[in-house]
């Protein structure tokens, strides 16, 4: 395929999975919306007038990045991984592969989707947060980094995930006992700095932390680690796993029998 003929098939691709997400918004968009503003009532208003004041921040001021970094992970993994596991259920995914589009474009593809879903979603938290609290950017570039940078990562984590899957059960399987637990100890709703050394250290090993820090960062100026190294990890991380979605489709694991 030429340049012009792949930009279209992608094009087509990411306006289909767009679409999609669009088209059922009362479940897509909507939920993780009234989600987070019970989080922000409960979390926020009852319980964080509560808890004393974190670097310089309230509560509520220092958990809003992190539950706006959490809808964006949780919804970009989830597009990917329930569009992906229907294309591979409906059987369409195999019109795809015998076609002239390269498995690198299919993959971009729901990535995009996914992305798009999750910054949204995003954007839709982050107008509930400003009725609750007062955000002020610090530092544009590096919110926007890292709002694409992870939603990227995510969604190939979900593309991967919907490779394995068999059925609908197993969509739901990573989501519930690794990124749930995961998102949570990131350092969502607390501080690194108040854990124990032991902890800490155990605490530097989640990749969710370094996302989560990076986009406090950018928005309240104020982290548990260093920026740079998160953008190391959070690169790497990317380029790893979309490297794998693309080996999982050349080699035609779970989709060819």
């Amino acid at each position: 395929m030429t340049l012009i003929e792949q930009s279209i098939a992608l094009r087509t691709l990411v306006i289909k999975e767009i679409r999609r997400f669009l088209r059922i918004w009362v479940q897509t968009i909507l939920p993780p919306a009234i989600t987070m503003t019970l989080y922000f009532i409960i979390m926020g208003k009852f319980i964080g007038s509560q808890i004393r004041a974190i670097d310089g921040y309230s509560y509520i001021e220092f958990i809003a990045p992190g539950l706006i970094m959490m809808s964006i992970i949780t919804n970009s993994y989830a597009n990917s991984v329930s569009s992906f596991y229907s294309s591979k259920f409906q059987r369409h995914i195999e019109e795809m592969l015998v076609s002239p589009m390269p498995n690198y474009i299919i993959i971009i593809g729901f990535m995009l989707g996914g992305i798009a879903r999750g910054l949204i979603v995003g954007t839709a938290v982050t107008i509930v947060a400003m009725f609750f609290t007062k955000l002020q950017i610090h530092n544009l570039s590096l919110v926007i980094f890292t709002a694409i940078i992870t939603s990227a990562l995510f969604s190939a984590a979900g593309i991967i995930n919907g490779v394995f899957a068999n059925s609908f059960d197993d969509i739901s399987i990573i989501p519930t006992f690794i990124l749930t637990p995961l998102t949570y100890l990131g350092g969502v709703f607390f501080s690194v700095a108040m854990l124990p050394s032991f902890w800490q250290s155990i605490s530097l090993a989640n990749p969710i932390l370094y996302m989560v820090n990076s986009f406090r960062l950018g928005i309240l100026g104020i982290t548990d680690v260093n920026a740079v190294v998160a953008i190391i990890i959070m690169t790497g991380f990317l380029i790893s796993l979309f490297c794998v979605c693309l080996y999982l489709l050349n080699k035609g694991i779970g989709i060819r029998n």
